[in-house]
Protein backbone atom coordinates (compact mmCIF):
# COMPACT_ATOMS: atom_id res chain seq x y z
CA UNK A 1 0.00 0.00 0.00
CA UNK A 2 2.90 2.34 0.75
CA UNK A 3 4.34 1.71 -2.71
CA UNK A 4 0.96 2.54 -4.27
CA UNK A 5 0.74 5.74 -2.24
CA UNK A 6 4.20 6.86 -3.35
CA UNK A 7 3.37 6.07 -6.99
CA UNK A 8 0.19 8.14 -6.78
CA UNK A 9 2.11 10.98 -5.08
CA UNK A 10 4.52 10.96 -8.02
CA UNK A 11 1.57 11.18 -10.44
CA UNK A 12 0.10 14.08 -8.46
CA UNK A 13 3.43 15.91 -8.67
CA UNK A 14 3.74 15.02 -12.36
CA UNK A 15 0.35 16.56 -13.14
CA UNK A 16 1.26 19.65 -11.12
CA UNK A 17 4.51 20.04 -13.04
CA UNK A 18 2.83 19.49 -16.42
CA UNK A 19 -0.15 21.76 -15.80
CA UNK A 20 1.29 24.36 -13.41
CA UNK A 21 -1.55 23.60 -10.97
CA UNK A 22 -4.56 21.42 -10.38
CA UNK A 23 -2.84 18.14 -9.51
CA UNK A 24 -2.68 18.91 -5.81
CA UNK A 25 -6.47 18.87 -5.63
CA UNK A 26 -6.27 15.06 -5.91
CA UNK A 27 -4.11 14.66 -2.79
CA UNK A 28 -6.99 14.42 -0.30
CA UNK A 29 -9.03 11.85 -2.33
CA UNK A 30 -5.90 9.70 -2.68
CA UNK A 31 -5.17 9.86 1.05
CA UNK A 32 -8.81 9.09 1.98
CA UNK A 33 -10.08 6.64 -0.64
CA UNK A 34 -6.86 4.84 -1.59
CA UNK A 35 -4.71 4.96 1.54
CA UNK A 36 -7.51 4.89 4.11
CA UNK A 37 -6.80 8.01 6.16
CA UNK A 38 -9.68 9.78 7.91
CA UNK A 39 -10.84 13.04 6.33
CA UNK A 40 -9.35 15.52 8.81
CA UNK A 41 -5.82 14.03 9.00
CA UNK A 42 -5.86 13.64 5.20
CA UNK A 43 -6.77 17.30 4.69
CA UNK A 44 -4.12 18.41 7.20
CA UNK A 45 -1.41 16.22 5.63
CA UNK A 46 -2.28 17.34 2.12
CA UNK A 47 -1.25 20.91 2.96
CA UNK A 48 2.52 20.35 3.36
CA UNK A 49 2.45 18.12 0.26
CA UNK A 50 0.81 20.93 -1.71
CA UNK A 51 2.97 23.62 -0.11
CA UNK A 52 6.39 22.01 -0.56
CA UNK A 53 5.65 20.89 -4.12
CA UNK A 54 4.40 24.37 -5.02
CA UNK A 55 7.46 25.99 -3.43
CA UNK A 56 9.76 23.86 -5.58
CA UNK A 57 7.73 24.83 -8.64
CA UNK A 58 7.87 28.50 -7.64
CA UNK A 59 11.67 28.29 -7.33
CA UNK A 60 11.91 26.91 -10.87
CA UNK A 61 9.66 29.67 -12.20
CA UNK A 62 11.59 32.32 -10.25
CA UNK A 63 14.80 31.28 -12.03
CA UNK A 64 12.96 31.94 -15.31
CA UNK A 65 11.75 35.35 -14.14
CA UNK A 66 8.13 34.22 -13.87
CA UNK A 67 7.43 35.13 -10.23
CA UNK A 68 6.28 38.57 -9.12
CA UNK A 69 7.42 38.43 -5.52
CA UNK A 70 5.70 41.63 -4.36
CA UNK A 71 2.38 40.54 -5.85
CA UNK A 72 2.73 37.10 -4.28
CA UNK A 73 3.46 38.59 -0.86
CA UNK A 74 0.51 41.00 -1.02
CA UNK A 75 -1.89 38.27 -2.14
CA UNK A 76 -0.26 35.56 -0.04
CA UNK A 77 -0.39 37.32 3.33
CA UNK A 78 -4.17 37.72 3.03
CA UNK A 79 -4.49 34.12 1.85
CA UNK A 80 -2.45 32.96 4.85
CA UNK A 81 -4.84 34.70 7.23
CA UNK A 82 -7.77 33.00 5.50
CA UNK A 83 -6.03 29.60 5.51
CA UNK A 84 -5.32 29.69 9.25
CA UNK A 85 -8.90 30.75 9.94
CA UNK A 86 -10.22 28.04 7.61
CA UNK A 87 -8.17 25.37 9.39
CA UNK A 88 -9.58 26.46 12.74
CA UNK A 89 -13.09 26.64 11.32
CA UNK A 90 -12.67 23.07 10.06
CA UNK A 91 -12.81 21.88 13.66
CA UNK A 92 -16.49 22.83 13.71
CA UNK A 93 -17.33 20.73 10.64
CA UNK A 94 -17.69 16.99 10.20
CA UNK A 95 -15.12 15.33 7.96
CA UNK A 96 -17.85 14.31 5.51
CA UNK A 97 -18.90 17.95 5.11
CA UNK A 98 -15.30 18.93 4.35
CA UNK A 99 -15.06 16.21 1.71
CA UNK A 100 -18.36 17.30 0.17
CA UNK A 101 -17.05 20.86 -0.02
CA UNK A 102 -13.86 19.52 -1.61
CA UNK A 103 -15.97 17.72 -4.23
CA UNK A 104 -17.73 20.98 -5.13
CA UNK A 105 -14.34 22.71 -5.48
CA UNK A 106 -13.10 19.83 -7.66
CA UNK A 107 -16.09 20.22 -9.96
CA UNK A 108 -15.48 23.96 -10.20
CA UNK A 109 -11.81 23.33 -11.03
CA UNK A 110 -12.85 20.83 -13.70
CA UNK A 111 -15.15 23.38 -15.34
CA UNK A 112 -12.34 25.97 -15.23
CA UNK A 113 -9.94 23.59 -16.96
CA UNK A 114 -12.46 22.51 -19.58
CA UNK A 115 -13.19 26.13 -20.45
CA UNK A 116 -9.51 26.66 -21.26
CA UNK A 117 -6.79 28.96 -20.02
CA UNK A 118 -7.14 32.71 -19.72
CA UNK A 119 -5.05 34.63 -22.19
CA UNK A 120 -3.32 37.96 -21.83
CA UNK A 121 -5.89 39.91 -23.87
CA UNK A 122 -7.43 41.04 -20.58
CA UNK A 123 -4.27 43.03 -19.79
CA UNK A 124 -5.72 45.96 -21.74
CA UNK A 125 -8.72 46.22 -19.39
CA UNK A 126 -8.54 48.45 -16.28
CA UNK A 127 -7.22 46.64 -13.18
CA UNK A 128 -9.63 45.79 -10.37
CA UNK A 129 -7.24 45.43 -7.46
CA UNK A 130 -9.94 46.01 -4.83
CA UNK A 131 -11.38 42.59 -5.66
CA UNK A 132 -8.09 40.80 -4.97
CA UNK A 133 -8.37 41.09 -1.17
CA UNK A 134 -11.67 39.17 -0.76
CA UNK A 135 -10.53 36.60 -3.34
CA UNK A 136 -7.24 36.07 -1.49
CA UNK A 137 -9.06 35.60 1.80
CA UNK A 138 -11.57 33.24 0.17
CA UNK A 139 -8.84 31.12 -1.43
CA UNK A 140 -7.11 30.93 1.94
CA UNK A 141 -10.26 29.79 3.72
CA UNK A 142 -10.79 27.06 1.11
CA UNK A 143 -7.19 25.95 1.56
CA UNK A 144 -7.66 25.57 5.30
CA UNK A 145 -11.06 23.91 5.00
CA UNK A 146 -10.46 21.33 2.28
CA UNK A 147 -6.69 21.14 1.73
CA UNK A 148 -6.36 22.56 -1.79
CA UNK A 149 -3.82 24.99 -3.17
CA UNK A 150 -6.40 27.03 -5.05
CA UNK A 151 -4.26 27.69 -8.10
CA UNK A 152 -7.26 27.42 -10.41
CA UNK A 153 -8.66 30.47 -8.59
CA UNK A 154 -5.42 32.38 -7.97
CA UNK A 155 -4.20 32.29 -11.58
CA UNK A 156 -7.32 33.83 -13.19
CA UNK A 157 -7.53 36.37 -10.35
CA UNK A 158 -3.97 37.54 -11.05
CA UNK A 159 -4.55 37.64 -14.81
CA UNK A 160 -7.99 39.27 -14.83
CA UNK A 161 -7.74 41.58 -11.82
CA UNK A 162 -4.04 42.39 -11.36
CA UNK A 163 -3.14 42.15 -15.07
CA UNK A 164 -0.26 39.75 -14.49
CA UNK A 165 0.76 37.98 -17.73
CA UNK A 166 -0.30 34.33 -17.81
CA UNK A 167 3.19 32.84 -17.55
CA UNK A 168 4.02 35.01 -14.53
CA UNK A 169 0.60 34.38 -12.99
CA UNK A 170 1.33 30.63 -12.89
CA UNK A 171 4.71 31.12 -11.21
CA UNK A 172 3.37 33.74 -8.79
CA UNK A 173 0.41 31.56 -7.85
CA UNK A 174 2.75 28.71 -6.86
CA UNK A 175 4.44 30.98 -4.29
CA UNK A 176 1.01 32.06 -2.99
CA UNK A 177 -0.04 28.40 -2.68
CA UNK A 178 3.12 27.56 -0.74
CA UNK A 179 2.44 30.44 1.67
CA UNK A 180 -1.21 29.71 2.41
CA UNK A 181 -0.61 25.94 2.61
CA UNK A 182 1.98 26.53 5.34
CA UNK A 183 -0.44 28.74 7.24
CA UNK A 184 -3.29 26.24 6.88
CA UNK A 185 -1.10 23.40 8.15
CA UNK A 186 -0.10 25.52 11.15
CA UNK A 187 -3.81 25.92 11.90
CA UNK A 188 -4.24 22.13 12.05
CA UNK A 189 -1.21 21.39 14.23
CA UNK A 190 -2.26 20.14 17.64
CA UNK A 191 -5.80 19.32 16.50
CA UNK A 192 -5.16 16.22 14.33
CA UNK A 193 -2.61 13.40 14.35
CA UNK A 194 -0.02 13.52 11.57
CA UNK A 195 1.84 10.49 10.20
CA UNK A 196 5.15 12.31 9.79
CA UNK A 197 7.21 9.48 8.29
CA UNK A 198 4.60 8.73 5.63
CA UNK A 199 4.12 12.45 4.99
CA UNK A 200 7.83 12.94 4.32
CA UNK A 201 7.95 10.10 1.78
CA UNK A 202 4.71 11.15 0.07
CA UNK A 203 5.91 14.76 -0.23
CA UNK A 204 9.30 13.70 -1.61
CA UNK A 205 7.58 11.56 -4.25
CA UNK A 206 5.28 14.44 -5.23
CA UNK A 207 8.25 16.81 -5.56
CA UNK A 208 10.07 14.29 -7.76
CA UNK A 209 7.00 14.01 -9.98
CA UNK A 210 6.73 17.79 -10.19
CA UNK A 211 10.34 18.11 -11.32
CA UNK A 212 9.81 15.50 -14.04
CA UNK A 213 6.53 17.12 -15.09
CA UNK A 214 8.14 20.54 -15.35
CA UNK A 215 10.87 19.12 -17.58
CA UNK A 216 8.27 17.47 -19.83
CA UNK A 217 5.84 20.40 -19.95
CA UNK A 218 7.29 21.94 -23.11
CA UNK A 219 6.95 18.62 -24.98
CA UNK A 220 3.32 17.85 -24.13
CA UNK A 221 0.30 19.59 -25.77
CA UNK A 222 -1.01 21.62 -22.84
CA UNK A 223 -4.54 22.24 -24.16
CA UNK A 224 -5.28 18.54 -24.73
CA UNK A 225 -3.68 17.58 -21.42
CA UNK A 226 -5.70 20.18 -19.54
CA UNK A 227 -8.97 19.00 -21.10
CA UNK A 228 -8.19 15.37 -20.28
CA UNK A 229 -7.33 16.25 -16.70
CA UNK A 230 -10.51 18.35 -16.47
CA UNK A 231 -12.62 15.34 -17.49
CA UNK A 232 -10.80 13.15 -14.94
CA UNK A 233 -11.30 15.79 -12.25
CA UNK A 234 -15.00 16.00 -13.14
CA UNK A 235 -15.34 12.24 -12.63
CA UNK A 236 -13.39 12.31 -9.35
CA UNK A 237 -15.38 15.25 -8.00
CA UNK A 238 -18.64 13.49 -8.83
CA UNK A 239 -17.39 10.34 -7.06
CA UNK A 240 -16.35 12.21 -3.90
CA UNK A 241 -19.63 14.14 -3.84
CA UNK A 242 -21.60 10.90 -4.21
CA UNK A 243 -19.66 9.23 -1.40
CA UNK A 244 -20.47 12.16 0.89
CA UNK A 245 -23.95 12.94 -0.44
CA UNK A 246 -25.51 12.77 3.02
CA UNK A 247 -23.15 15.32 4.56
CA UNK A 248 -25.20 18.44 3.95
CA UNK A 249 -28.50 16.67 4.63
CA UNK A 250 -27.11 15.55 7.98
CA UNK A 251 -25.99 19.06 8.80
CA UNK A 252 -29.41 20.44 7.90
CA UNK A 253 -31.08 17.82 10.11
CA UNK A 254 -28.86 18.69 13.06
CA UNK A 255 -29.71 22.35 12.68
CA UNK A 256 -33.44 21.68 12.31
CA UNK A 257 -33.60 19.38 15.33
CA UNK A 258 -32.87 22.03 17.97
CA UNK A 259 -35.40 24.34 16.34
CA UNK A 260 -38.07 21.66 16.46
CA UNK A 261 -37.24 20.99 20.10
CA UNK A 262 -37.48 24.71 20.85
CA UNK A 263 -40.85 24.97 19.13
CA UNK A 264 -42.24 22.03 21.11
CA UNK A 265 -41.03 23.59 24.34
CA UNK A 266 -42.84 26.82 23.54
CA UNK A 267 -46.03 24.89 22.78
Amino acid sequence: MLALGLALATLIGLSLGLLGGGGSILTVPVLVYVLGYAAKPAIAMSLPVVGVTSLVGAALHWRLGNVRVRTALAFGVLAMLGAFAGARLAGLLAGAVQLALLAVVMLAAAVSMLRGRHDDATLDAPPRLALLAPIALGVGVLTGLVGIGGGFLVVPALVLLAHVPMRQAVGTSLLVIAMNSASGFAGYLGTVSVDWSFLAGFTAAAVTGALVGTALAARVPQAALRRAFGVFLLAMGTFVLYKNRGAFAGAATSVAAPRASSDSTRA
